[in-house]
């Protein structure tokens, strides 16, 4: 077990895990670190406590310092200056006629770099952007293109359920999802209805698939060969979640499909659910 601290940079955010070097730490407090960036100021997301060892990427580096009322103000300066510098690299990207979508600025603590975060279509030639920037800002300069869905996190908005974007309000992380949970779910593989408003599948795709996934593992799927109290048949149609069963007996090849409950049929013989190469085609670009 090793005890340690979770500090995020972002509010919305991951969380990074550091060694609280015998100090006590509340959820709130801003501590200052040394990240592969340099030194941040973050803010603590997790109290300390003992994880196991397996749960952390070596080695742990220590948190620094508590951060100090200076620290806090040179945090609090460098979020007015990054609208400040995101003012002025709008104004500079279309001077330079760049084809890019300006999402977010951030300073370094020590203001030795910013990140400027931006979305294109392709590549794009920022060089002299970043020599026009350096000559404004006089420190070191830094544009990383990003995702459509690092950008909706970013940003913020309101998803088809009406409620804040998932990634934006409380996910520290992004959840794979892919094609095949929207169709063991029984959704209607509907660009318009399984994606986002960043152009990819809902991340909420992931949150019941674990149910679904026992759920697929005790009911007969469309195709499987059942024995029922009225004979042997092909499922035709299953609910999920009510364990309705509509199954075509043997005995009747053209009549209609009986319906049954999960729970009273036996399984002979599994089928598969299968997403067809054309279905797949027409989604790989929200996946």
């Amino acid at each position: 077990m090793a005890e340690i601290v979770g500090i995020r940079f972002k509010e919305i955010g991951k969380v990074y895990y550091f060694d609280p070097d015998g100090s006590a730490f509340r959820k709130g407090d801003h501590a200052i670190v040394e990240t592969v960036r340099g030194i941040e100021c973050g803010e603590v997301a997790i109290e300390n406590k003992e994880v196991n060892e397996d749960e952390i990427v070596k080695p742990l580096k220590k948190i620094l310092r508590p951060a100090s009322e200076a620290d806090v103000k040179v945090y609090n300066e460098n979020k007015k200056k990054e609208v400040e510098a995101e003012t002025i690299c709008k104004k500079r990207i279309e001077a330079h006629g760049l084809e890019m979508n300006l999402v977010d600025v951030e300073y370094t603590f020590d203001r030795g770099k910013i990140i400027f975060y931006f979305t294109a279509d392709g590549r794009v030639d920022f060089r002299e952007l970043v020599k026009d920037l350096a000559g404004i800002f006089r420190t070191r300069i830094e544009l990383r293109q990003i995702g459509v869905r690092d950008e909706a996190k970013m940003i913020g908005g309101l998803g088809i359920c009406g409620r804040p974007f998932c990634c934006s309000s409380f996910l520290g992380g992004f959840q794979p999802v892919s094609i095949k949970m929207a169709k063991e779910q029984g959704l209607s593989l509907n660009p318009g209805k399984i994606s986002g408003a960043c152009g990819r599948l809902m991340c909420c795709l992931k949150y019941e698939q674990d149910a679904y996934d026992h759920l697929l593992k005790i009911t007969p799927k469309p195709g499987a060969i059942v024995k029922t109290a009225d004979g042997r048949g092909t499922v035709t149609e299953i609910s999920l979640l009510t364990g309705k069963i509509k199954v075509l007996l043997d005995s009747n090849p053209a009549g209609i499909p009986k319906s049954y409950n999960r729970k009273d049929i036996k399984l002979i013989k599994d089928a598969q659910i299968k997403i067809e190469k054309e279905e797949l085609d027409a989604l790989k670009d929200i996946e």
